[in-house]
């Protein structure tokens, strides 16, 4: 399934669960800088578009351009690969929680470079010492993760291809916006089928490896062995899971 499908197939699922984390956007917003143009590739339903400033939105999806809220910004319908516009149309070009699933990402972020004169990309840390391992759900109940992220560049190729620094991103306890990480310290949300069909992990890894990872939870939930495994995350605000921000 291309991704363009798939979020044809889980985007109805979005507004139950996806919203804007005013913490993570305020990081966001500000690596912007000055921008007054902006470009957010991969839009989706507009989340963490700057309300400020003059938002063009770039997605492929029908379900997601859809489901957009009245007033916000022109959406155009393309690919990250093959942006619609002039070199240097814009100050600046955002893409939130969307690179991994372009089919070529390195040919997107370039393509992000031509049409603006700054990038910000919200993305994750993939190496075995980043994401995968430091995050309890991927590492303990959902192996078949590292099964999608094979053969993809690496953050720091993703980095290289465009010049960008990377900050990370903490996630805080409460998050507001359900992605694949957000409940980390709220691990009983993973049992809930409207917060896994807001994540696109969830039916990529297929249906079979998703019981077996929420049996397995609720198991280690009920006999207090994740609560054991876990104990030095229940006093932590905000958690370093790997998430980045890449600025250049």
């Amino acid at each position: 399934m291309f991704d363009e499908q798939l979020y044809d197939v889980i985007g109805a699922a979005y507004p139950a669960t996806r919203r804007t984390e005013p913490r993570i956007a305020a990081q966001v917003w500000a690596a912007l800088g000055d921008a007054r143009t902006v470009l957010n590739v991969g839009a989706g339903t507009g989340s963490y578009e700057p309300p400020d400033r003059q938002v063009t939105a770039v997605e492929p999806s029908a379900v997601m351009r859809a489901q957009r809220p009245a007033g916000a910004a022109p959406c155009v319908a393309a690919s990250a690969e093959d942006l619609p516009f002039a070199d240097q149309s814009f100050d600046a070009a955002m893409a939130f929680s969307t690179v991994h699933h372009w089919p070529d990402p390195i040919a997107g972020l370039r393509e992000m470079r031509r049409v603006a004169k700054r990038v910000v990309v919200f993305t994750h840390d993939d190496s075995e010492a980043g994401w995968l391992r430091r995050f309890w759900l991927s590492r303990d109940y959902l192996p078949e993760v590292a099964n999608l992220i094979e053969g993809r560049p690496s953050v720091h190729a993703l980095a290289d291809a465009i010049g960008a620094r990377m900050e990370p991103v903490l996630i805080p306890w409460d998050c507001a916006d359900g992605f694949f990480e957000a409940y980390w310290r709220r691990p009983e949300a993973y049992l809930e089928d409207h917060v896994r069909r807001a994540v696109s992990v969830w039916t990529k890894v297929g249906p079979e490896a998703e019981q077996r990872a929420v049996d397995k939870l609720r198991d280690d939930l009920a006999s207090g062995r994740w609560a054991e495994r876990n104990r030095e995350l229940v006093g932590l605000d905000a958690a370093e899971l790997g998430l980045r921000l890449l600025v250049a």
